[in-house]
């Protein structure tokens, strides 16, 4: 059986500018990087005559067993312009923290792939390149700021402006900066977040055009001052150079599936400690351009998926024709107290247990009143009672199972999904939003909690309720809220698998990110640059003399 790379290196790309006359693109509205990558220019023509269908997949949370929801996405996809649905697949961007660390790549598997994999995998079009770069340069120019005249008296203790590398590394999550004498800086204690985490990564994809991305630099809050008052960036006079630091990176990037399915890929927000979304730019322009566009979120629903329907709808302003939740059998027995070693097993009892936590996932998502599926991600080990279990725990929920071999056979294998996700684009559609932006930052954080998570109740620290305060005085009280929480867990607590219930969730403390949008609230122990597992996967990682790359997945 071939890797996934082995896979990848045996694909027949046609050159993207046929990809791109497939969704109406001249060669003059796409930027070349090589002849299997390009970026598009901004402002697409839009196509009135098109459908504009927008469908959301989504999981179950993670586990060590996989759930596989990008090789959903890329089947779905596929087997949509197979069955003669125009359809463009958008996603995010893969850091290059995760890739060498404990997930591998991230462009699907098996015959279910974006290519070309090792590309996008490793540096792409440089976009994380440049937002570290662009986040950087504003981090020196704020500290160069303080050392030289300091007008606005910023204070170096309440500098919230952190910078950010696009790898997992622990070292950096608390360092002093600064050191050295009075000619080397402002000594201050400060620390690093990765870059798929950071505001700027936000920004870029909550962005609608170049001078919206401008005005959203100018709102960062990078400090306070000595009285405790806000610094933005607008009122240090940066928004223009890191705006031009990030002209090209704004532009979403298109590439292709093996089976040569448009793929728009622009943006990797984490959804743990971020958003998880793609850039609402590569998502509208895919709307603009297809029939269909089936895009992803990133970890579980109650991570990636809620953050969609919360924070990017409201400024997509799109709301899904349909969501596909994605699970497996071994995952689901993973979740109800089954062994990893074991998984290849029957484990029906353990199977029933774990059931809890897809139930909640689709509860969660009927809350918003969309239409949706269930797709069971195959794998070979999986038996007849075990699917039949889920699909009718499932039915009695009012919801359809099916079935897809996207990993085995691509679109091929991904077909019957194909044929249940345009038929529920079609159904009525009444989506309501989880809470209003009226409601305070606390009780935002507690709708989300209470009834996504099934917590009981919300424990806020001191840290957090000064800064609630805080907020409110300030204004910030009426932005959506981002929260940061372990993936694998409905709690704050990662060992807690399936759907705990009446638990208490913690927020340890809140950040603004005025330039996104939206305020993060940190939950329990939740950091925001990863560390590097025991082994990580860049251990397994080889390169010849012919500059071939084996084990990146």
């Amino acid at each position: 059986m071939m890797t996934d790379i082995e896979i990848a290196d045996q694909a027949k790309m046609q050159p993207i500018t046929e990809i791109a006359a497939k969704i109406g693109l001249s060669e003059d509205e796409i930027e070349q990087y090589g002849k299997y990558k390009a970026k598009i220019t901004l402002p697409v023509t839009v196509h009135p005559d098109k459908k504009h269908k927008l469908v959301l997949v989504t999981s179950i949370n993670p586990t060590p067993a996989g759930e596989g929801k990008s090789t959903v996405l890329v089947g779905l996809g596929d087997a949509m312009n197979q069955l003669g649905h125009q359809t463009i697949i958008a996603m995010r961007e893969p850091s290059m923290g995760p890739v060498f660390g404990i997930k591998g790549g991230a462009t699907g598997g098996g015959y279910s792939q974006v290519v070309p994999m090792e590309d996008i995998n490793l540096h792409f079009t440089g976009d994380l390149h440049a937002l570290t770069s662009a986040n950087n340069t504003l981090a020196a120019l704020v500290d160069n700021y303080i050392m030289r005249d300091n007008q606005l008296g910023l204070d170096p203790r309440r500098i919230i402006w952190k910078r950010v590398e696009d790898v997992n590394d622990r070292v950096l999550r608390n360092v002093v900066t600064g050191l050295g004498g009075i000619m080397q800086g402002v000594p201050r204690q400060t620390g690093f977040d990765i870059t798929a985490a950071s505001e700027m990564m936000a920004i870029l994809c909550l962005s609608t055009n170049l001078m919206d991305l401008k005005r959203r630099v100018g709102k960062i809050v990078v400090g306070y001052t000595y009285d405790k008052q806000p610094v933005t960036v607008a009122q240090l006079h940066f928004e223009d150079a890191i705006t031009i630091l990030l002209k090209d990176a704004i532009k979403p990037n298109l590439v292709q599936t093996l089976d040569h399915t448009p793929t728009i890929i622009h943006g990797g927000p984490f959804a743990n400690i971020a958003h998880g979304c793609n850039s609402v730019l590569a998502t509208k322009t895919a709307l603009q351009l297809a029939d269909y566009t089936v895009t992803e979120s990133g970890f579980g629903a109650d991570l990636g998926a809620e953050k969609f329907m919360d924070i990017k709808r409201r400024v997509l302003g799109k709301n899904p024709d349909a969501v596909v939740i994605v699970a497996t059998v071994r995952a689901l027995e993973y979740n109800g107290g089954a062994e990893l070693a074991d998984l290849k097993e029957k484990h029906l009892p353990e199977l029933k247990k774990g059931m809890a936590n897809l139930n909640r996932h689709i509860k969660n998502m009927q809350r918003y009143g969309v239409p949706l599926v269930v797709a069971i991600n195959h794998f070979v080990t999986d038996t007849d009672a075990e699917v039949q279990m889920i699909a009718d725990n499932c039915r009695q929920l009012g919801v359809n199972v099916v079935t897809a071999d996207a990993w085995a056979k691509g679109g091929a294998g991904t077909q019957d999904l194909a044929r249940e996700v345009v038929s529920l684009t079609e159904q009525k559609s009444d989506f309501h939003e989880l809470y209003s932006l009226d409601a305070s930052p606390a009780e935002k954080v507690e709708t989300v909690a209470t009834k996504i998570y099934g917590a009981q109740d919300v424990e806020f620290s001191r840290k957090a309720q000064r800064q609630l305060k805080q907020f409110a005085d300030l204004g910030w009280d009426k932005l959506p809220v981002c929260i940061a929480k372990t993936q694998y867990s409905f709690t704050d607590d990662q060992t807690q698998l399936g759907a705990p219930s009446d638990f208490t969730f913690h927020i340890r403390e809140f950040v603004p990110k005025l330039g996104a949008g939206f305020i993060v609230a940190l939950a329990g122990n939740m950091m925001t640059m990863p560390g590097l597992s025991k082994v990580p996967a860049a251990v397994n990682m080889t390169i010849d003399k012919d500059g071939k790359i084996t084990g990146l997945f």
